[in-house]
């Protein structure tokens, strides 16, 4: 398991298990990437021109947990900056090149990618699309956010939050089951974070997205496209078909947000963020010389505070 410390009042943010989140994206990326991502992306993209920043590099942040659709999204924004495509453990990193790289005859489609495991250069964005409330560590994935930026950069990033799948957990509940999915911190706790890894300004917004489905399958399928449980008190073992259906069963009964219309419903609450690097302090201030007689004048009743030197 792994808990992270509140930066605000010292209380914990949500357990996850930290093993299961180190290969997650593994799992679930050989079933596609889910509709919610891409769209996400697409309205995460679309605030890049509300920032007035010249961006000449920037990074793909670990498209493997979900950024996969973001690259042609933000090179039409900023068709001549170079790329960094960055995943950290190997077998990522080949999984994104074979993912990412164009056919030989389509190379004039996309930029030149640079997949590397390290940020060779500091960069004016790092772009995190999905990958937050997957991360196990938090405050070490934004100091190296912060540390793969120029004095100028920025970050922009995208995630999940605490009202995310709020219909799924009920159902669980009145089931009497352990929960379905780890718990989701909030947008406040992520600004806090910001600015405690080295960030300043930060820009937080939410919205919440609501996805209808005609039955319980295509729900399943698509959670199994959105992630894995990282709960560390989730089911270890496997379920059998009786408790699947089960399952749909209860889905299909208790998600239904209309009798005239039978849709089952899901409510995803989506975190959007952005944040510049701090600028370092430079040089030190100027010192307040205060002589003993004036210490003495001070501790007699006289208040002044002398001119500095």
């Amino acid at each position: 398991m792994s808990v992270s410390d509140s930066p605000e009042n010292g209380q914990l943010l949500p357990p996850m298990d930290a093993l299961a989140a180190s290969f997650a994206a593994r799992k679930y990326s050989v079933c596609g990437q889910p509709w919610l991502y891409a769209e996400v992306a697409k309205r995460m993209a679309s605030r890049l021109p509300l920032i007035k920043h010249d961006t000449r590099h920037w990074v793909l942040w670990a498209p493997r947990t979900g950024g996969l659709d973001s690259l042609p999204l933000v090179s039409s924004h900023c068709p001549k900056a170079a790329v960094t495509v960055l995943e950290s453990d190997p077998q990522d990193l080949r999984w994104a090149q074979t993912a990412l790289e164009p056919p030989w005859w389509q190379f004039w489609k996309r930029p030149t990618l640079n997949f590397r495991s390290k940020v060779a250069s500091p960069a004016d964005m790092v772009w995190s699309h999905m990958q937050l409330h997957q991360c196990a560590d938090p405050m070490q994935l934004m100091t190296d956010w912060n540390q793969s930026l120029n004095e100028q950069g920025y970050v922009m990033f995208s995630c999940l939050g605490p009202d995310s799948l709020k219909e799924l957990r009920a159902v669980y509940e009145q089931q009497g089951w352990p929960a379905p999915h780890h718990a989701f911190t909030d947008m406040h706790d992520w600004g806090d974070m910001l600015l405690k890894s080295g960030f300043t300004q930060p820009i937080m917004d939410m919205e919440r997205i609501t996805l209808t489905y005609a039955s319980a399958d295509p729900l399943i399928a698509d959670l199994r496209t959105l992630g894995r449980n990282l709960h560390p008190q989730r089911f270890a073992f496997l379920r059998g078909k009786a408790w699947r259906g089960r399952l749909v069963e209860a889905l299909n009964e208790k998600l239904s947000v209309s009798k005239c219309t039978d849709r089952l419903t899901l409510t995803f609450e989506v975190i959007y963020g952005h944040a510049f690097k701090a600028k370092t302090a430079t040089g030190r201030q100027s010192e307040t010389v205060i002589s003993l007689n004036d210490m003495k004048s001070m501790l007699g009743g006289d208040r002044t505070v002398p001119s500095k030197a």
